[in-house]
């Protein structure tokens, strides 16, 4: 049997984005290849932006596949944050274009799904595959935090990532929500509360 015939496909998983109140929850699957190691990996919050835009970059390149699985606000509202990140996990490891042998899950917990999988607190700064996917969530969903800004650039989404920061909460009690924002969210409905009664 060959070395490529034994060689086990396990894929890193994580997530980013299930505390803003705007957006995607992204997630991304990633599986290295052996022989193209990648230096630095780690965290992807552990890093600053330019380095994490170039270890994306290198990801991209050289792992033996990558995808990204997402959950749109919509979806969130449906269903739930956790549910809807569990949807997102299921679409990236469903996207790779190698089935894996073992998924390793950053937390603790794995969605249900058919494949041989673990949960692992603090794997995104622990294990390598782990923190590739957190790399491309990252700057998967920062990028496109970017482009909303470009839409609505007074909210300031290129500086607070749709987090609930003290600006965005002010913009957000100013503004009302844009069709971006999660609306079962706590703060996004006080602010379409308090737009719904202008006399107030």
């Amino acid at each position: 049997m060959t070395e490529a015939q034994t060689m086990l496909h396990i894929a890193g998983v994580d997530e980013v984005g299930r505390g803003p109140l705007v957006g995607d929850v992204v997630t991304a699957a990633v599986i290295l290849d052996p022989a193209r190691p990648i230096d630095g990996l780690n965290d992807s919050k552990k890093l600053s932006e330019k380095k994490r835009e170039a270890l994306y970059e290198q990801i991209c390149e050289c792992a033996l596949a990558w995808a990204v699985g997402r959950a749109s606000p919509a979806e969130i509202d449906q269903l739930n944050i956790l549910h809807a990140t569990m949807l997102a996990m299921h679409r990236a490891v469903d996207g790779l274009g190698v089935r894996p042998d073992e998924v390793l899950v950053d937390g603790n917990r794995t969605p249900d799904w058919p494949y041989n999988s673990r949960a692992i607190v603090k794997g995104d700064g622990s294990v390598a595959a782990i923190s590739a996917a957190s790399i491309v969530a990252k700057v998967v969903r920062d990028r496109e935090m970017q482009t909303l800004d470009e839409r609505y650039p007074d909210y300031g989404f290129a500086r607070h990532k749709g987090y609930p920061t003290p600006l965005h909460l002010e913009r957000l009690a100013e503004l009302g929500p844009t069709p971006y924002h999660r609306m079962s969210f706590k703060p996004v409905q006080r602010a379409l509360a308090a737009q719904q009664r202008p006399g107030e």
